[in-house]
């Protein structure tokens, strides 16, 4: 019979306060993910209310008697030690009241309020749009059909892909058990409700491979010239793998056509669309709310807080003094609604002063590429900026995922500005986001009837001082979304 064993093992284990969680939770949310928890927050806790300019405790008032900064240039808060204090989100402890040594989050970057609110609606940042199928549906009601060919067609409607194409067989579209359809629809049907959908909306939808699709869209091209349009559906019909070959010797055998005609053929396929679905995605654009805003303001970049977007929670003063006067139990429901109210307010301030500082820190060292563009990207970690405002990396991190500044150049999630180190000749270095700035150059520059393959681009940037093996450069060409060369000439 065994003995019984005891066994002890240590176990390390981190856990996070309750305030702690909530700032990293807000601090890691895109501008409209933390606009929707903070109006959900103002709509459920009785103790907050929206105001223009956050409030403190009367304790944290008294306290907290110096002026408020405003973030004017990329170096105002890098350089200001009291700002940095504000980086651990357990300064100001768990409790109700901060320890009297904890710096009150009164909002270093205050805004004027616009007086009517409109900053605050998100309605101006986003687009509505009707989805590729959506669009096909809607245009489908404009015929007067039966309802078994109506039904036939939506069934085709909801099989087509992202494309655009319809890549499953029609007979399988449907059971042939189901109770709409009786008798079951033979092919003919199928095969009419098919050339009804792809009549819709942008020719090529529906079709079955690229060879229809492109079929569709030359069929439709009613203002090219016949003669080049009956040659480019020869192409598509009997030759298009030499077209992606780009064998033009093989074409003019075997079509045994001119040198221009064939030349205004490829032209004419070469503008086609061959994924006529995916214009449905780009043509709904991705909205974001900028939090900040950087330009130049007497010869320095400055870091501008986008805080009218966003709501500006603060503590219901009213509400707060009844509650302190009823002296109702702390262990109370509505205690812990004030506690997580104060909270909230500090978090809310805390997460604005990282955002504004990660900013300046990312405009100090990139004041290159604000200056001449992307080909002037300097390498950049995120260490290096955890370092210069003394906080930790995961912080730097949270603070750059999901954040975007508008700039004289575009507008940029923050995450842009970091980019890999790569090693030139001369013992420097540079940013992988400005060798592919410097091919895409090189490319825009190129002699189209003698486009660069990857090994003249390898050539070329090792000329400038900057080593990279043919792959890499072949990876960086495709993350432009460049064809290879071959595909790029034009005879």
């Amino acid at each position: 019979m065994g003995h019984p064993t005891q066994e002890l093992r240590l176990r390390q284990q981190m856990t996070l306060a309750p305030r702690l969680q909530q700032s990293v939770k807000l601090l890691q949310m895109s501008a409209l993910e933390f606009t929707t928890a903070v109006e959900h927050a103002l709509a459920t806790n009785p103790f907050l209310e929206d105001g223009d300019e956050p409030e403190v405790e009367p304790a944290d008032r008294e306290r907290d008697t110096r002026p408020a900064t405003h973030g004017d240039n990329a170096e105002t808060s890098a350089d200001n030690p009291a700002a940095s204090s504000a980086e651990s989100p357990a300064a100001a402890g768990d409790g109700e009241e901060a320890p009297p040594d904890a710096p009150a989050y009164s909002g270093d970057y205050p805004m004027p309020s616009s007086g009517n609110g409109d900053g605050k609606d998100l309605g101006q940042w986003a687009s509505a749009s009707l989805s590729m199928r959506e669009r096909l549906s809607q245009d489908l009601g404009n015929y007067h059909l039966q309802p078994r060919d109506r039904l036939l067609a939506e069934f085709v409607i909801d099989a087509l892909d992202d494309d655009g194409y319809l890549r499953v067989p029609l007979g399988s579209l449907c059971s042939a058990d189901r109770p709409e359809f009786s008798p079951p629809p033979d092919d003919g049907e199928w095969l009419a409700a098919l050339r009804l959908v792809q009549q819709l909306d942008a020719p090529g939808l529906g079709a079955r491979d690229l060879a229809e699709c492109l079929t569709l869209q030359l069929a439709a091209a009613r203002t090219v010239a016949p003669s080049t349009r009956e040659l480019a559906l020869r192409i598509v019909r009997e030759h298009l793998d030499r077209l992606g070959k780009n064998d033009c010797i093989g074409l003019r055998r075997v079509l045994d056509c001119s040198d221009e005609a064939l030349r205004e053929a490829c032209a004419l396929i070469r503008s086609l669309d061959p994924k006529p679905g995916a214009r449905y995605s780009a043509e709904a654009p991705v909205y974001v709310v900028p939090d900040v805003f950087v330009d130049k303001w007497h010869a320095r970049w400055r870091v501008l807080p986008n805080r009218n977007a966003m709501p500006h929670a603060r503590l219901h003063r009213t509400y707060a003094d009844l509650f302190r006067r009823a002296r109702l139990d702390d262990r109370s429901p509505m205690a812990q609604e004030l506690q997580e109210a104060r909270w909230l307010v500090r978090n809310v301030e805390q997460r604005y002063t990282t955002i504004q500082r990660v900013a300046e820190a990312i405009v100090k060292r990139q004041q290159t590429f604000f200056e001449y563009g992307e080909v002037a990207l300097r390498p950049l970690m995120l260490r290096e900026v955890a370092d210069d405002l003394d906080m930790h990396e995961s912080t730097v991190s949270r603070a750059t995922v999901g954040k975007y500044m508008v700039t004289p150049r575009g507008v940029f999630e923050f995450r842009h500005f970091f980019s890999r180190e790569l090693a030139t000749e001369s013992g420097g270095s540079c940013s992988a986001a400005a060798v592919r700035a410097l091919i895409k150059e090189m490319v825009d520059a190129e002699d189209p009837s003698m486009p660069l393959s990857d090994v003249a681009l390898t050539q070329q940037l090792a000329s400038s001082g900057i080593l990279l093996a043919r792959r890499t450069v072949s990876k960086y060409r495709g993350q432009l979304r460049v064809p290879p060369a071959e595909l790029r000439r034009q005879h």
